[in-house]
């Protein structure tokens, strides 16, 4: 898994607890199930079974792979229009390309992040290189949809670039654990991204035996899917593996434990911690448009085909077929 890589011993340590400090307790855990999203690359649904207010700021949350294509498999998307909300794309393994109706886009690779803020509205496309497609390779990445208050709905479109070297790096207490910062705040250090809604977002690899205990902000809700790999979660040590999303109730931390051992084929336990400041407005949600009422989706449905979400540029991005 080569998302940035640090030795541990060498970057700063997260800040212990507090006397008054409270350890997050567990209200679930969910298991994902799969599916297929674009052309066909499969995915793992994160936040199905999860109510809306759990999630919250939070929409919809994809781990696409992890997965080995062979020369000619690997898919994407092809163009297709967002409003009202923000697309985060971290690709842990592996290449994604993306371009979109505002003049952003570039190849997502090994680490990095595009944070696209939709707003009013945006057409985009993510596939995988043409390079990618002919020799097959990795891929391994999360999707994730973040919510847009009311007042933020449409503010303009606005894409971010966050390379693998940006992202703030961290040692948890024990050293055994990595943490990548890619937006918020985890304690006194703060991640690059920008973001409209208050949100932090963090990768972390857990050795086998390691433990990550992180402060947490309180007013946030706290997440946390694993990637890959098996451990414990909470004060109460629940089980957790591959595949699953825990939802943590109040508090001021967040501690999740590596299994002594893991799999052959992973060596440590790799966990997406995320959280933000609920939004606690309406949700209207199809497709790709996340409003905040039905007819404010009618709308957007209307704009799209009139065609005010921009349009595709002149020799865009388009998805590649090997060998053609």
């Amino acid at each position: 898994m080569p998302a940035v890589t640090a030795d541990t011993l060498t970057l700063p340590r997260v800040t212990g607890p507090a006397a008054s400090d409270t350890e997050r307790p567990v209200r679930s855990i969910t298991t994902g199930p799969r599916g297929y999203e674009g052309e066909g690359f499969p995915v793992v649904r994160a936040f199905a079974g999860v109510s809306a207010a759990d999630l919250d700021p939070f929409v919809h949350m994809d781990q696409m792979g992890e997965i080995e294509y062979q020369p000619g498999e690997p898919r994407g998307t092809d163009w297709h229009p967002h409003r009202g909300f923000e697309t985060v794309t971290y690709m842990i393994d592996g290449r994604f390309a993306h371009q979109d109706s505002h003049g952003g886009g570039g190849l997502i690779t090994d680490g990095a992040t595009q944070w696209m803020t939709a707003g009013s509205g945006i057409l985009h496309i993510e596939t995988p290189p043409a390079e990618l497609v002919e020799s097959g390779g990795t891929f391994h990445g999360v999707q994730l949809w973040v919510n847009l208050p009311k007042k933020d709905k449409f503010a303009a479109p606005r894409y971010q670039a966050i390379e693998g070297g940006e992202v703030k790096l961290l040692s948890s207490e024990d050293g055994g654990a990595l943490v990548r910062i890619i937006a918020g705040d985890v304690g006194d250090e703060r991640g690059p991204g920008s973001t409209y809604t208050p949100i932090t977002l963090a990768h972390a690899t857990i050795e086998p035996g390691a433990r990550v205990n992180l402060p947490w902000n309180r007013d946030f809700n706290a997440l946390v899917y694993v990637l890959s790999g098996r451990g414990t979660v909470g004060p109460v040590a629940h089980p957790i593996h591959q595949g699953q999303l825990a939802v943590f109730g109040p508090g001021d931390r967040i501690s999740v434990n590596a299994a002594d051992s893991q799999d052959s084929n992973r060596p440590a336990m790799e966990v997406l911690i995320l959280g933000g400041r609920p939004i606690r407005e309406p949700v209207f949600h199809y497709g790709p448009f996340v409003m905040n009422s039905k007819s404010e989706l009618v709308a957007a449905v209307e704009d799209f085909n009139a065609g005010k979400f921009g349009v595709i540029p002149p020799n865009a991005l388009m998805p590649h077929t090997a060998g053609r």
